[in-house]
């Protein structure tokens, strides 16, 4: 019966809007950015810090964004698009894994202020095929409470033979639905991309549409978000390439020789990992959500952090995004990037950044992207603004030895 009502609400919808159309209006997210760049010490800092972590991924590229209301902006490509290639230009476009995951989170908010779903709803309401996940809710499946196990992991030898093959979420999900679940549902947050699969699996479901259309609706359109999509292949283009280092007889990580994976099907990370973007784009997103921009974002949406094992009780996930102090963010990897997307809740400073190498852990990528917070929240104001007085619970020195930890080259 949801389906049914579902699927006349949609047709009704479309026969309604299919005479007037009014035009998309963007958000205005409120945010006074300083025209000019950032200080030259400050930028100085920055670049420093990028080619630490660069060398640390054994990527040969990086793109950064950081851009700071009372002080300006430093949007800069780092590197070569692969070994012995070209200079990264600052308006390449990249996978962005984990921000998808945000993404897809919004799409589900936005169908419960319509009332077309409710975040309780159980998977087995909307796809009958998933009986395993009959006490699973989408609000699990968003929240990452589900327990679901990932299904990376096991395609990941497959993903690298055929990168351009077109992948069906649902098999996708069925990997990591065939393992044995990590918790029960709701008792603790545990990372599960196939979580994020089958909630965007429910998602088109319930809306006749396909998740590109989903993300354009809630999403990119909303935000003026021009260069977003979540496409079936790679576009071409200026495309910052993406690697990953594979690992020799011996064990350690062939960082000289990365294989080029750029070709990757965005699908095989679907509502997980496949949206493509730029990092203007990203710094948009990430200012929106931090501040609850949409009308369907709401304060119980992180009203209910789960801690994460072995964390700062300041680093917390609800609502498919990360709390970090006061910043709001994702970060995560796909074969070929590390990315990470944050922003300030209180000063609007918002950070993104890209590597292109994904063989190390997307902490990395993480830690980053707070140590250029870090810096950036203490960058002097522009002439007649007004630096902020908060700031942030750590240092870029403090998270300098989680850099080495994750480090996989050198």
């Amino acid at each position: 019966m949801r389906r049914v009502i579902a699927a006349i609400a949609a047709f009704g919808l479309a026969i309604g809007l299919a005479g007037c159309a009014p035009e998309s209006t963007v958000i205005d997210l409120g945010v006074d950015q300083a025209d000019g760049a950032l200080s030259d010490d400050v930028q100085a800092q920055l670049q420093s810090l990028t080619e630490t972590a660069m060398t640390a991924a054994g990527a040969p590229g990086a793109i950064v964004g950081v851009y700071a209301p009372w002080a300006g902006q430093w949007v800069a490509g780092l590197g070569v698009t692969e070994p012995e290639g070209a200079a990264v230009a600052a308006d390449m476009t990249f996978k962005a894994p984990g921000v998808s995951r945000a993404m897809t989170c919004d799409v589900l908010y936005g169908l419960v202020e319509r009332g077309t779903v409710d975040l309780d709803d159980t998977v087995v309401e909307w796809v009958e095929t998933y009986p395993n996940a009959k006490d699973i809710t989408l609000e699990q499946l968003c929240d990452g409470t589900s327990g679901i196990d990932t299904y990376l992991d096991v395609l990941l030898p497959r993903l690298l033979k055929n990168p351009e093959r077109v992948w069906n979420a649902r098999e996708l999900a069925a990997y990591g639905l065939a393992k044995d679940r990590i918790f029960n549902p709701g008792t603790r947050y545990g990372e599960s991309d196939t979580g994020y699969l089958l909630l965007g699996v429910v998602l088109e479901r319930v809306t006749g549409s396909s998740l590109n259309a989903l993300y354009q609706e809630f999403v990119f359109e909303p935000l003026g978000m021009s260069t977003s999509s979540a496409p079936l292949n790679m576009p071409t283009g200026d495309v910052l390439n993406g690697f990953r280092s594979g690992r020799s007889k011996e064990g350690k990580t062939s960082c000289a020789e990365p294989l080029d994976i750029t070709a990757l099907s965005p699908t095989a990370g679907g509502a997980a990992a496949g949206v493509v973007s730029d990092v203007d784009d990203l710094a948009t997103y990430a200012r929106a959500l931090a501040a609850g921009a949409r009308s369907y974002d709401t304060k119980s949406r992180f009203a209910d952090a789960r801690t994460l094992r072995s964390q700062p009780s300041w680093f917390t996930a609800d609502g498919g995004a990360f709390q970090a102090g006061s910043l709001v963010g994702q970060y995560g990897s796909i074969p070929g990037y590390l990315t990470a997307a944050f922003a300030d809740r209180e000063t609007g400073l918002a950070v993104v950044v890209v590597l292109n190498n994904s063989r190390a852990s997307a902490a990395l990528v993480r830690t980053l992207a707070w140590q250029l917070a870090a810096v950036a929240s203490k960058a002097p104001a522009a002439e007649g603004r007004t630096a902020p007085e908060s700031g942030l619970p750590w240092t870029a020195e403090s998270l300098a030895g989680t850099i080495s930890e994750t480090a996989v080259c050198s």
